[in-house]
């Protein structure tokens, strides 16, 4: 017997964090609203049949967002065994908003009350037994992030699944709100049944207007008529509008459930604590200044104390490989030309982007540490003022925080944007926010020309991008994207100690990522690029690149760049490899230079560039298209490639002004 649960819960609630326990999967896990877009699929850990799908964070059952709109599909069209209803239990006013609906979908549930280990630090006291008369539903107390009481947890589920025990108490509703939910569903019983829709659920959500419910239940005009009537009768007597009242009718329940069963004395520890620490990070003035001075001290103890220490120590494993292989190759009289491509091929290219993976997971580390506790969460309430001059809210920096690590995730993040006209012009904007890929280069550009700056030039870029966005959206919303951008609500989580284990598997995830893309596109890349500077046209090996294929291809690009200050067809051929994966311009540079490995590339980028080209060349990088799997999503969800090919046009040539403007500027104050 196969066995399928649904796992739903608020944002912040811990319901990924439960999946990952309960199915021993690496799924990421974020401290802010919009990380689990898409529906997710596990088996439970010891048994074999039983699958948990991780639904979409939401605060209720209305189709306002597209988070709402998937997890209700879900319940109705493939009816899952039942539902695991995880809650916060330091905030179980609010999260039982959410029970209430699921209830009435009158599928077999269980509620997962978690954080409980907060709740006892804290005397706050829940009655479980009473709390489980009330709702009619299993309770199980839990802590997912210290894996306690998940065991127990799983057991009762699957029990109660094979049971098909459905929820006790549907009839939590009073007065005039009452009245309107037993007349509609004495009318609609057979269009409900017909439809697929449980009865309670159909007509709790036609007293609150729900118009796809409406269109389902395929309602004739003279029912149509007496629900208005119904409705503007409960209306008139409660002197609210229907969602106010039913909104009401559920956390009349809430509370009586709560002044039932849970005992506070105050308010939690943590929850003191996230105010006091709130009124310094989210301050009207200090918070963009403090954000900032948090990312340049941790850019420079990547770039300066920790990351460039363990990326030095990697670079001479890899010299001292690369040179043993040398060695061998030597030994056994392997062809000059094999020994070239395996040697200023593929060890040139994909050693000399492998000694930054240190780097790569030295900031993720510090990256992961801020979204776990909280603070990214801030980052985005403060983020929704200066978003709103632009014509987006806070919500859309949840895809472009996800973009300074890769923007495929930050452009499929988009998904969770309520409104058509932001999620387009997010997609627009997110790539300029710069992904980790590109890390690479500004740390070899950086140490070649701006060694004591480092960490400057470095945070210049990030803020640089986020300018270049600020511009380009104001913009954008005066020409094609004008209106107002929809309400933002955010709920700001208490700040809590991350799990060392949650950052550890982002750790893993972002360096084995990396290793992948090392060892797949850029393995090929640097391969291409060996052959095409190895050969002319007539497959004839040349002694100087300037007459390989490669350099004709490039010196036909090059002019397009003069401008920028870097004409050079080598600068150019980077440029377009890099459409491969961003890290494959640092692979190239190693190739054409016949550098050995990243450090070897440094000394040599002086042949090409002055430091004010370099930063011209850095800014070009920063804000041109991305790679063709970035390319790939966002003609995905725009739905064509000629969304996708405009997009990509306009920011490159955005990149074009912005990199013409810096160099000119520099030349004339130089």
């Amino acid at each position: 017997m196969s066995i399928t649960f649904a796992l739903i819960g608020n944002p912040n609630s811990g319901k990924t964090t439960l999946f990952n326990q309960m199915t021993g999967s690496n799924q990421h896990v974020g401290n802010f609203p919009g990380v689990t877009v898409e529906k997710k699929t596990g088996p439970v850990r010891g048994h074999k049949g039983v699958n948990v799908v991780d639904l979409p964070g939401i605060y209720s059952l209305s189709p306002y967002t597209s988070e709402e709109v998937v997890t209700r599909d879900f319940l109705i069209s493939d009816k899952p065994d039942a539902i695991i209803n995880i809650i916060d239990a330091t905030n179980i006013e609010r999260n039982l908003y959410l029970t209430l609906q699921l209830m009435e979908l009158n599928v077999p549930m269980i509620l997962a009350l978690n954080m409980m280990d907060e709740i006892y630090g804290n005397g706050v006291a829940i009655d479980i037994q009473k709390l489980e008369e009330q709702l009619g539903i299993p309770v199980v107390p839990i802590s997912a992030s210290k894996n306690d009481g998940v065991d127990e947890l799983t057991h009762r589920a699957i029990k109660h699944a094979e049971l098909k025990s459905l929820p006790k108490n549907l009839d939590f509703c009073c007065g005039y709100v009452h009245n309107a939910i037993h007349s509609i569903a004495h009318l609609i019983t057979e269009e409900a049944k017909a439809a697929g829709l449980p009865l309670r659920f159909a007509a709790t959500k036609i007293v609150e207007g729900d118009q796809p419910v409406m269109e389902k239940l395929k309602l004739m005009e003279p029912e149509r008529d007496i629900i208005q009537h119904i409705v503007d009768d409960m209306e008139f007597h409660l002197n609210t509008d229907r969602e106010a009242a039913m909104a009401d009718m559920r956390y009349a329940f809430i509370e009586n459930i709560c002044k039932a069963c849970v005992i506070k004395v105050g308010h939690s520890k943590e929850h003191l604590r996230s105010i006091q620490i709130d009124n310094l990070l989210t301050h009207k003035y200090l918070a963009l200044p403090i954000f900032l001075g948090i990312m340049l001290v941790i850019f420079w103890l990547t770039f300066s104390v920790i990351g460039s220490g363990l990326s030095d120590l990697l670079s001479v494993g890899i010299d001292s490989v690369t040179a043993a292989v040398d060695n061998a190759l030597s030994n056994v009289n392997v062809s000059p030309a094999l020994h070239s491509l395996i040697i200023n091929g593929v060890f040139a290219g994909v050693g000399s982007v492998l000694s930054f993976l240190p780097i790569i997971v030295v900031l993720f580390f510090f990256l992961s540490i801020l979204e776990d506790s909280g603070y990214m969460a801030r980052v985005a309430f403060v983020m929704d003022k200066l978003l709103r001059k632009i014509g987006l809210s806070g919500r859309s920096f949840v895809p472009m925080l996800i973009g300074f690590g890769c923007s495929v995730p930050a452009i499929m993040a988009t998904r969770t944007l309520p409104s058509e006209r932001d999620r387009k012009m997010t997609i627009m904007l997110t790539p300029f926010m710069s992904c980790s890929a590109k890390l690479p280069i500004y740390a070899i550009f950086t140490a070649a020309f701006f060694t004591e700056y480092q960490s400057l030039v470095m945070i210049g870029l990030y803020i640089m991008g986020m300018i270049v966005a600020i511009i380009a959206g104001l913009i954008l919303k005066k020409t094609i994207f004008e209106g107002s951008p929809v309400p933002f609500v955010m709920e700001l989580p208490s700040y809590r100690l991350p799990a060392a284990k949650s950052v550890m598997l982002k750790m893993w995830e972002r360096a084995m990522d990396f290793v992948k893309r090392a060892f797949t596109v850029i393995f090929i890349a640097t391969i291409i690029i060996w052959a095409l500077q190895s050969f002319d046209f007539g497959l004839n090996a040349v002694a100087d690149t300037g007459d390989s294929m490669l350099a004709t291809l490039g010196k036909l690009v090059a002019p397009i760049f003069a401008p920028l200050g870097f004409g050079d067809w080598r600068a150019a051929t980077a440029l377009v490899t890099g459409l491969t994966a961003k890290e494959a311009v640092v692979s190239t540079f190693a190739v054409l230079l016949g550098a050995s490995d990243a450090s070897s590339v440094i000394p040599l980028l002086s042949q090409m560039f002055t430091p004010l080209s370099a930063f011209s060349f850095l800014t070009f990088t920063l804000l041109y298209m991305p790679c063709v799997a970035a390319m790939a999503a966002v003609k995905r969800e725009l739905g064509g490639w000629r969304s996708a090919v405009l997009v990509m046009s306009f920011q490159t040539l955005t990149a074009w002004i912005v990199a013409f403007i810096v160099y000119q500027t520099g030349m004339l104050i130089l």
